[in-house]
């Protein structure tokens, strides 16, 4: 599997190369001499699926049918007959394999395959593999998922400003804390995250090929090659004119604009029995959870809004897709932050899209956020949609253009009221670090809507929040990203939705309607 750097708003691809095992061809034998050739008699054959299994989630478990015939023309199929869905490595072969899923608890998953000759019957057998608990995953946020800092390591590029010493990289600690009767996950980090880029010609093209390439890099174009490993926070080319942003401190890794990142140190604490909110809770600027690098997560908006009136508000990851690093992330007051997708925790967290995406970190309420993939190569799909303008559409203006917002994104039905006039979708705007983009459908937030009747027929559809329940992980977000063509591009809203799904506690990371908190990420 092959697949482009994502980062910025710019696309990259994924190939999947899928290779299906059919059974051997033979030939009967026969008897005889040549002028009185008679067919031998192709005898039934007899298939043992193996026997039953006891395993832990995460295991790579394997499966082999043991076959007789009289030869060897025949073809095999494995399929699963219940439990917590697998995917298997080769459904087509004797021998295939699968990882154990997480479970909560043991449970016994049942497989059957079937051998068909083309001549009897085909023949079938079962076989049962027990899966175990992983006791280190009994609680939604546990230890193992944080990448934690054993070794003191410090950033050779981001230096502490008060003492010159390099900042502690990652996670420093997770440890476990009961207040007032409520379990919690306490993440100790400094917000600096270890990300070391194998830079390749896709990211030297992204960058050179920028629209302000001539004034955003020193000589016009990156002083990074091909196969160079990039740390976090080492000079790549940049004019730097963003605060913090010194000799060996960030200079030169982030475009011209945001401000580089500094020690953020924060103790974070995450609920172990996240509930479900009572209330409509807006989450806005600032945290709204942690990576499990101890970067912060942030939602969907930069704070800013054309004519800055606040009608028609920008999407971080449109507006600012020049703004960021090549991990897609950059800096707010020193809080170096994701608003989507990147590459660089995934290759981190070893999710490859060969099944369902690890866990990428934890919104404030306690729930997990798992990474794009649903399953092998599918992705957990946004019930979010553009809005169709037209005045025919519920939820479209008389004008056909932007002159009204929905009263209820959540609930199309209660129609439009008169906004302040948006531009029009050819329209072209300028962002604050000067780059000029077209302003169509979906680069406001006000351009999207959730259509419940996606989330209704469940499987990849995720709800309001971003998130969906399975068996195994119980209530969780996805980040999301969408397939285009041959591409795959940040998908609204991205990582958790405009609301909470978990009640708030008083001291998470952040509140209902934070966006008044912090100012717009490129000011710094």
């Amino acid at each position: 599997m092959a697949k482009k750097q994502l980062f910025s708003y710019s696309k990259w691809t994924n190939v999947f190369l899928l290779c299906v095992l059919l059974g051997g061809c033979g030939s009967d034998s026969s008897n005889g001499d040549d002028s009185t050739s008679e067919q031998t008699t192709n005898s039934a054959l007899t298939v043992d699926a193996g026997d039953a299994q006891t395993v832990t989630s995460g295991d790579t478990v394997t499966l082999t049918a043991s076959i007789s015939d009289d030869d060897t023309s025949y073809g095999v199929s494995w399929v699963q007959l219940s439990g917590t869905d697998v995917t298997l490595t080769d459904s087509a072969s004797a021998s295939t394999s699968f990882i154990a899923p997480a479970v909560s608890s043991a449970e016994t998953l049942q497989f059957q395959v079937s051998v068909d000759d083309g001549s009897n019957d085909a023949v079938t057998d079962t076989v049962s593999v027990t899966v175990s608990a992983d006791e280190a995953n009994d609680d939604a946020t546990n230890d193992n998922v944080w990448i934690i800092n054993t070794t003191n390591e410090v950033s050779s590029r981001i230096l502490d400003s008060s003492t010159g010493v390099g900042v502690l990289v990652n996670v420093q600690s997770v440890e476990d804390e009961t207040i007032d009767t409520v379990d919690y996950t306490l993440v100790t980090s400094q917000g600096i995250p270890k990300y070391d880029v194998t830079v390749t010609q896709d990211i030297i093209d992204a960058i050179n090929e920028r629209p302000k390439a001539s004034s955003d890099l020193v000589t016009g174009q990156t002083t990074a090659s091909v196969g160079d490993i990039v740390e976090f926070g080492e000079d790549v080319g940049y004019v730097s004119s963003g605060q913090n942003c010194d000799t060996n401190a960030g200079y030169g890794y982030w475009p011209p604009g945001p401000a580089c990142p500094t020690e953020d140190e924060r103790e974070v604490y995450f609920p172990k029995a996240p509930q479900a909110t009572t209330e409509e809770c807006e989450n806005g600027l600032g945290k709204v959870g942690l990576f499990v690098n101890g970067s912060s997560v942030y939602n969907w908006g930069d704070g800013m809004s054309y004519n800055n009136d606040g009608s028609w508000q920008n999407l971080a990851p449109v507006a600012e897709q020049y703004d960021v690093d090549i991990c897609g992330g950059h800096s707010a007051n020193g809080d170096y932050h994701h608003h989507f997708y990147t590459r660089c925790l995934a290759d981190l967290v070893g999710d490859s899209g060969d099944q369902h995406s690890p866990i990428y970190g934890y919104a404030a309420d306690g729930y997990p956020i798992y990474g794009p993939w649903q399953s092998n190569g599918q992705l957990a799909v946004s019930a979010w949609q553009v809005r169709d303008y037209s005045s025919s559409s519920a939820t479209g203006c008389a004008d056909n253009a932007r002159s009204c917002t929905l009263v209820d994104q959540y609930d199309i039905s209660l129609g439009t009221e008169t906004a302040t006039q948006g531009p029009e979708f050819d329209d072209v705007v300028e962002t604050l670090s000067g780059n000029q983009l077209v302003a169509e459908n979906g680069y406001y937030f006000e351009d999207y809507f959730w259509n419940s009747e996606l989330t209704a027929q469940g499987g990849a559809y995720l709800d309001q929040y971003n998130g969906h329940t399975d068996s195994t992980r119980g209530y969780h977000y996805h980040i999301t990203i969408a397939q285009e063509n041959d591409a795959y591009v940040p998908a609204f809203p991205y990582i958790i939705g405009t609301r909470f799904a978990g009640q708030l506690q008083d001291n998470a990371v952040a509140s209902c309607s934070t966006g008044a908190v912090l100012g717009p990420p490129p000011g710094g």
